[in-house]
């Protein structure tokens, strides 16, 4: 809480400065950001006095001869007071988790069905009726920005998942799922294993420095697409980046407008070039542990087995739960838990590496 009180101690300086609304969109950043920390230091404070006042009540409770008579509803109270901060403490410590840069910004995911035709696009969809039931579970926005349907299911989907540390949550999300059941699409009714493919990426508020040439990039323009492959409008609103050197492909259609798709697009694309970078960054760092895999079709990181049995099992965190229909409801925060620890675990292996 220290660093935390020191970086509220440092914004309200900034604030406090004559030209600070000078701009005002880095302005209104710093100031929610200054309002978010208040509010977190604000409910440790009261959790920690809520356990010294239940801590004071427990030895008077102990101590006092006048409360014997009454002493076993008393500590009947103290035991349920205790399981509620029990259980408020496990949700603070949670968002404690969120340690990384970009974990409190809005994220933008996109999910690619694999080779199977019908079948992988119908898991495409289940997928994102996933993180959509996840959403609002959590009171997040989400928005599609741009999709590409079959005759059932999706072909490829593009979404905006907006709230605070929606990119912490879901950045677990990153790399292949892959899915095992009776298919709904053949008549023999035989067990399919099919796979999509999960991006997550954070929405930057700000471009990074990545210097890119125009001769780098290909940008198309194409009427938005609706449900079947209608016409949404009839100007060629929609953008298509492509980045050649690395051949990632950006398209967005659902902006109001070709300049807001082309900066959204830019967006997404900047953001995707920074966790190239950075996987990058990664690989070579655990490259001594041994335990880093990139999101390639053949890197699995969650399976979803629906037949013979019911199982959800994540690769990476080895977390487990036979509940696959309440996962497929968007049930998911174990798993993100289960992922964020490691990732704790892995920084402070690093760190203690580095020491040495």
């Amino acid at each position: 809480m220290d660093s935390v009180r020191t970086e509220v101690k440092a914004l309200e300086g900034e604030m406090g400065s004559s030209d600070f609304w000078s701009d005002q969109e880095t302005a209104k950043k710093v100031s929610k950001r200054a309002a978010d920390l208040r509010s977190e230091v604000g409910r440790w404070e009261g959790f920690l006095k809520e356990i010294s006042d239940l801590k004071d009540v427990a030895t008077l409770a102990d101590s006092d001869p006048s409360t014997s008579s009454g002493q076993g509803d008393l500590r009947d109270e103290i035991d349920a007071s205790l399981k509620k901060m029990e259980e408020r403490f496990a949700k603070m410590e949670f968002a404690v988790l969120f340690s990384s840069p970009y974990d409190a910004s809005n994220a933008i995911m996109s999910i690619h069905a694999g080779s199977g035709g019908t079948e992988a696009q119908d898991w495409t969809e289940m997928l994102f009726r996933m993180y959509m039931k996840f959403a609002a579970a959590k009171e997040f926005e989400l928005e599609a920005l741009d999709e590409s349907r079959a005759d059932v299911g999706l072909k490829s989907i593009t979404f905006r998942v907006s709230g605070r540390h929606a990119y912490g949550y879901l950045k677990s999300e990153h790399g292949v799922h892959r899915l095992v059941r009776i298919s709904p699409f053949d008549a023999e009714k035989m067990r399919h294993t099919t796979f999509a493919l999960v991006e997550v990426v954070p929405e930057l508020e700000e471009l990074p420095d990545i210097k890119i040439d125009d001769k780098d990039l290909r940008i198309d323009t194409f009427m938005s697409g609706g449900k079947g492959g209608q016409s949404v409008n009839t100007t060629y609103s929609a953008v298509r980046i492509v980045h050649i050197p690395t051949n990632i492909t950006v398209s967005v259609q659902n902006e109001r407008s070709q300049k807001q798709n082309r900066e959204t697009a830019m967006k997404i694309l900047m953001a995707k070039l920074v966790r190239k970078q950075e996987e990058a960054r990664r690989a070579q760092e655990s490259s001594l542990r041994g335990d880093y895999q990139s999101a390639e079709w053949g890197n699995q990181i969650r399976s979803y087995v629906l037949h013979p049995y019911k199982l959800v099992k994540d690769h990476r965190t080895e977390y487990e739960t036979s509940d696959a229909e309440g996962v497929l409801d968007g049930a998911l925060e174990p798993f993100m838990e289960a992922y964020l620890r490691m990732e704790l675990s892995h920084s402070d292996r690093l760190a203690q590496a580095n020491k040495e």
